[in-house]
């Protein structure tokens, strides 16, 4: 359904308070992978506030929706959303990636509550998704598959391998998010490995494609409600994203992918994200 002006604004006001707790976490645990982390927040905020059917009092419903991240070293951003949700308690951020912590820098769901599947090998994330939507279809069970992946992991064949079977089996119940921030570890894609035409890749594919701007709410929400209506097949929502979204001195900059914050860096992180308040 069409997002309301109050929706808008406590998603706006939810996704800063994640990203400014990412930037938190990253300075407690001496680094983290807080750029594309940032840049999918909005992504996440819209999923888990106004569309999965999930219960944080009982992370292993039956019928839960499942989310899927694909893109697994955005783990940081993931456990805060889940902290937020009120998977676990927020105090639980400030051990992330130390020894003995159940939130580890690619997130395991043995260990951390909410997360459904164990990623961090690239490419691999999107396959477990299409196992997991095959499964809900063979146990007649409701539930709806979502997947974030990243734009640097679809160097990996295993996402085309998962794209393709998908595809074949019209998997209705499979939404998957291609976080579009143009930068991985070396660079950016289109120099390390060209993906373009994108859209039209997956397209070939036999995905059903939306291509939107992956900040912006009302287009998440327009192409998130076309996805629960389609019923021929699977739907990848394009999202063209910043990274390091809301840190001036992050933004496009690779060199973010991965990193640490001392406490002045934070502070001057934190004045950043101050600029997006509502």
């Amino acid at each position: 359904m069409p997002i309301t002006d109050q929706e808008r604004i406590e998603l706006q006001r939810r996704a800063n308070a994640v990203r400014k707790d990412i930037v938190d976490v990253t300075g407690w645990s001496g680094g983290a992978h807080i750029g594309g982390s940032l840049s999918m927040v909005d992504m996440l905020t819209t999923l888990y506030w106004k569309y999965m059917k999930v219960d944080p009092a009982n992370p292993l419903w039956e019928d839960r929706d499942r989310f899927v991240l694909s893109k697994g070293h955005g783990g940081v951003g993931h456990a805060v959303v889940l902290a937020h949700k009120g998977y676990f308690p927020k105090e639980e951020l400030k051990d992330f990636n130390h020894t003995g912590s159940n939130l580890g820098m690619h997130l395991d769901s043995h260990k951390a509550k909410g997360v459904d599947a164990s990623t961090g090998s690239m490419g691999h994330g999107l396959c477990q998704a299409v196992g997991m939507a095959i499964g809900a279809r063979v146990l007649d069970k409701p539930f709806h598959v979502y997947c974030v992946v990243g734009d640097g992991e679809s160097n990996e064949g295993s996402i085309w391998e998962a794209a393709m079977s998908a595809a074949h089996y019209k998997l209705s119940n499979l939404t998957a998010f291609l976080d579009r921030n143009r930068m991985m570890i070396d660079g950016p894609t289109e120099t390390v490995m060209r993906l373009e035409p994108l859209a039209d890749k997956w397209t070939a594919f036999g995905w059903k494609v939306r291509v939107v701007d992956g900040h912006d709410y009302g287009q998440l929400v327009d192409a998130i409600d076309f996805a629960l209506t389609y019923k021929e097949g699977p739907v990848m929502v394009l999202c063209n994203t910043i990274k390091g979204k809301g840190v001036d001195f992050m933004e496009n900059d690779p060199a973010w992918h991965y990193g640490g914050l001392n406490t002045d860096m934070v502070a001057k992180a934190q004045k950043s994200l101050e600029k997006f308040d509502v």
